[in-house]
């Protein structure tokens, strides 16, 4: 019962001290431990048996889970994992840590002894749970939760309030919470992500057309209700303000279809076809959904789209690297953060 036991212990020293302390949970959605079938295929069990990512009916999706999807999927997926997979892991689970630490450095020193930032991954590890039993064992008291999801989405972003709901469920002094659902129009992401295209095209000698390429989600999400569509509609609109773009010079699409479903439209392969046979020879491909790069971007977006783009008459696919643990990203996070502290933070 260790974690009860740290819960107590929190409990004990908040008495005693008085002080109050800020815990600061970046989470991300996870990824395997190693590129291989069974930790692929672990990690996809647990993805893919949450609700709010597949919301087919149980007895539908279950037996297509377990007699189709995990015996032959992570075949083909342990094995994209090997062609990026980093000397320090997984290429999400490396970029976040160094942006999670990144962010508590740059902190103000005025913060330092009133906020702690754990980095936690709704799938995978390090789970939402270990990151809040390190919580409660410093006496956090005020909770500020942050999905690296710049655009809400209800899978994820839901995914993220149900973990951390569910590792609350422990704590016998219930901290105050707050949740920052989406920075899609955050002006210090907007400026680093314009800077990161910007300083792509600069090291490449010149622009080529801009293709902003989101992660998809099935329509029926976005007839519900989900903002998803809404927001990745307006980042792509303030940077291309920002970079001075003309409507010719940049397209809007969405990767990474899953299952038969129609998903949000125009899809990314569709829309590189559409280009190659409109006479685009060179294209830049940015993903503004994710915040750090990982196996949609480095594998499907660098290697598979790339591949189909030359074989269709396209001279050059380049991916523009995420925002990943630079020094605009975590600056912007950082100054985010602060403005969402507003109330908790002692002069």
């Amino acid at each position: 019962m260790p974690y009860f036991h740290a819960v107590a212990k929190a409990a004990a020293s908040q008495d005693t001290r008085g002080a109050r302390r800020i815990g600061v949970l970046l989470v991300n959605l996870g990824t395997p431990d190693s590129p291989t079938y069974f930790a692929v295929q672990r990690y996809l069990r647990e993805f893919l048996s949450d609700r709010r990512v597949i919301d087919t009916s149980r007895w539908i999706w279950l037996p297509l889970l377990y007699g189709v999807v995990l015996p032959f999927r992570p075949l083909r997926t342990a094995r994209n994992y090997r062609k990026i997979w980093m000397a320090e892991g997984s290429p999400l689970a490396v970029y976040s840590r160094r942006l999670a630490a990144k962010i508590q450095a740059v902190l103000p020193a005025a913060l330092e002894d009133q906020v702690r930032v754990e980095l936690a991954m709704t799938y995978g590890h390090p789970g939402i749970e270990r990151a809040m039993q390190s919580f409660a064992e410093s006496g956090v008291d005020r909770l500020l939760v942050l999905p690296l999801y710049p655009q809400y989405c209800s899978s994820p972003t839901g995914s993220v309030v149900d973990g951390t709901n569910r590792a609350l469920r422990h704590w016998r002094s219930l901290p105050e919470i707050r949740l920052i659902n989406d920075y899609h129009d955050d002006e210090g992401y907007v400026l680093a992500l314009s800077r990161k295209i910007q300083q792509h095209w600069d090291a490449a000698g010149g622009r080529s057309h801009l293709l902003f390429s989101y992660h998809g989600i099935p329509a029926s999400y976005v007839a519900k209700g989900d903002p998803y569509q809404r927001q990745t509609e307006n980042t792509t609109r303030l940077v291309v303000s920002r970079l001075g773009l003309k409507d010719t010079e940049w397209s809007h699409c969405y990767q990474s279809r899953f299952g038969r479903v129609t998903w949000l439209q125009p899809y990314t392969l569709d829309k590189i076809k559409e280009l190659a046979d409109r006479g685009v020879r060179e294209l830049s491909v940015a993903s503004p959904s994710f915040a750090v790069d990982c196996l949609e971007t480095l594998e499907e977006v660098a290697i598979e789209y790339r591949e189909r783009f030359l074989e269709w008459g396209g001279e050059r696919l380049t991916l523009i690297a995420g925002l990943n643990d630079d020094d605009d990203h975590a600056q912007a996070l950082v100054t985010l953060i602060r403005n969402r502290l507003t109330g908790w933070i002692q002069p």
